[in-house]
């Protein structure tokens, strides 16, 4: 039931996909649902704690919490490559790698997802979140977003 509920910052990835969903525990007070942010502080998280609970309790599982975990802090090697994949089609470059030791900025060349071009620039080491990055492609003018690894 879960799996099928979107991030609402990327609506064509799953909180699943995404590696958000970590686990369900069912105890004496209820089910228990854990999420992982892919930031601290993501303004995301309070819609899919309702969307969690409105999904679960529509189906009769009630009563449900819903547990924000920060450790282990999420990482990009959580993703699917399904969410990879999604991403780039949606527009978004998707993390080069699973996780990074380095800064991706200096060294990567980050392909465009609208024409598939290497000849991109970054613009701003932050886009519309803090979980991406804004680039420009130099082949087709077009700005794109990068979902930072880490």
């Amino acid at each position: 039931m879960l799996s099928v509920i979107n991030d609402p910052e990327i609506p064509v990835v799953t909180i699943f996909e995404m590696g958000m969903l970590r686990d369900v525990k069912i105890t004496d007070k209820g089910y228990e649902v854990i999420i992982t942010p892919t930031y601290s502080g993501c303004p995301a998280m309070g819609i899919i704690e309702q969307d969690i609970k409105m999904t679960l309790e529509a189906q009769g599982v009630r009563p449900v919490t819903v547990k924000l975990v920060h450790d282990p802090a999420w990482t990009t090697d959580w993703m699917s490559n399904t969410a990879k994949a999604k991403l780039k089609e949606y527009g978004i470059a998707p993390p080069l790698h699973s996780s990074c030791n380095s800064e991706v900025f200096t060294n990567n060349i980050i392909e465009c997802p609208h024409c598939h071009s290497d000849d991109t620039v970054l613009m701003s080491r932050f886009g519309a979140t803090a979980c991406k990055a804004l680039y420009q492609c130099n082949n087709c003018k077009e700005p794109f977003e990068y979902f930072k690894c880490h």
